[in-house]
């Protein structure tokens, strides 16, 4: 069962649960998720959006580029599920299948599931996307968060229109 919300009614919640962690999950060639700690819930152009970024390495890129759709998942109470974090954080969808360590709910309005146990579930419909561009991050940034990586292995910014929020119930 599913609960309707008004996704910027937990907006403070969700911005508190980026930085341990929240679940971006893509379904191309086969479901992903992946831990994000950066991202914004939003308006633009008159839209509810949320904005998630993605290193262009990552298997969830392609995967999001394949779709063109993505779902957040949010933990309701609390900290997010360590051994979940663990695997989404640390494994590649390329080499295991996460939906064995998940329990899927089917999506509503497009083709990305939402997970039982991070049950805030966003659905987004990527409206627009932007490489970053390396020499207009500040240096003390590009420093912090790039200074070891290859030139190519920046962010790509994907703005999704929120096309249904929701939380997963238990039945």
């Amino acid at each position: 069962m599913k609960e309707k919300i008004n996704v910027f009614d937990y907006a403070e919640l969700i911005s508190k649960s980026l930085r341990p962690g929240i679940l971006l999950n893509s379904n191309g060639d086969k479901f992903n998720s992946m831990v994000i700690g950066w991202g914004h819930l939003g308006v633009i152009w008159g839209m509810d959006t949320f904005c998630v970024y993605v290193r262009r390495s990552r298997y969830t890129k392609s995967q999001i580029d394949k779709t063109g759709a993505f779902t957040v998942s949010v933990p309701l109470y609390g900290r997010p599920d360590e051994n979940i974090n663990m695997i989404c954080g640390t494994k590649s969808g390329k080499d295991i299948n996460k939906a064995d360590y998940l329990t899927l709910v089917d999506a509503e309005k497009n083709n990305v599931p939402g997970i039982r146990e991070y049950p805030i579930t966003i659905e987004c419909q990527v409206i627009y996307s932007q490489d970053q561009i390396l020499e207009n991050i500040p240096q003390d940034i590009r420093e912090r968060y790039y200074a070891n990586e290859d030139a190519d292995n920046f962010h790509t910014l994907y703005i999704g229109k929120i096309v249904s929020a929701y939380i997963i119930k238990e039945d």
